[in-house]
């Protein structure tokens, strides 16, 4: 039950902090909050994520870039461009990669206002860091697991944020239902989006870049959204006006 419980909790807590931190704030800035709180956010994120942290900086730039060039061969992620998701995850990684050590140029309109703690990014994304998880992962997998299947978890804690990122980025751009009819493949996932938080209303988010609910039938529940209304009613984040 411990390893189930550290898994879920590792899905909800890192997609949480991946839609909220780096996608609806880094990339497309739909809410701001006070400097102190975006450390803070930064701290959380590498938590959650752990051995597969991702920076907001490098993440930010990469997925407007998705934006502009949808299903082109200039977008980071496409099955389109792509002959498989592993193909795709690779040809991610090193986009994300080179964007994040300087060695591609990047227009500046990919890099206005997103936040950068390059010290941070430094030590989260190093190699001791990400080893320093994945051993902890491993620790407590052998004081907890009670049955060999549950092992079988065990690369998911260590891939998580790239797993999610494929979720969408392919499967949401081949499979699932479509609200509005664009110059793109861009699918909406699930009626209610149970697994990815909102994420999965990709379709919707690819009409309403700026928007900070995905949903849009009275049936699409956005829960990342939910919990940025509370954020907001509370004052932790301040919600942009367009953002709702």
């Amino acid at each position: 039950m411990a390893v189930i419980l550290l898994v879920l909790i590792l899905w909800y807590g890192g997609l949480f902090f991946q839609s909220f931190f780096l996608h609806r704030y880094a990339a497309h800035q739909v809410f701001t909050m006070s400097k102190t709180m975006e450390r803070i956010t930064f701290v959380l994120t590498w938590i959650f994520q752990g051995s597969s942290y991702l920076s907001a900086y490098g993440y930010g730039i990469m997925h407007r870039m998705h934006h502009a060039f949808t299903d082109t061969e200039k977008d980071p992620h496409s099955p389109a461009y792509d002959d498989n998701m592993f193909a795709m995850m690779w040809k991610t990684k090193t986009t994300y990669q080179d964007i994040n050590k300087n060695r591609v140029p990047v227009e500046a309109r990919f890099t206005k206002n997103v936040p950068q703690w390059k010290a941070f990014d430094s030590f989260a994304s190093s190699r001791f860091s990400r080893l320093l998880w994945i051993t902890l992962y491993i620790l407590f997998f052998a004081y907890f697991a009670t049955a060999w299947w549950q092992w079988l978890l065990l690369p998911v804690t260590f891939m998580m944020a790239p797993i999610h990122g494929v979720i969408i980025n392919w499967f949401g751009h081949i499979y699932g239902y479509v609200n509005f009819k664009m110059k793109n493949t861009s699918k909406n996932l699930f009626r209610f989006d149970f697994l990815m938080m909102g994420e999965g209303y990709h379709n919707n988010h690819h009409k309403y870049a700026n928007r900070a609910n995905f949903g849009v039938k009275w049936y699409e529940i956005d829960v990342t959204y939910l919990i940025i209304r509370l954020l907001n009613s509370v004052g932790i984040i301040q919600l942009k006006r367009t953002g709702h």
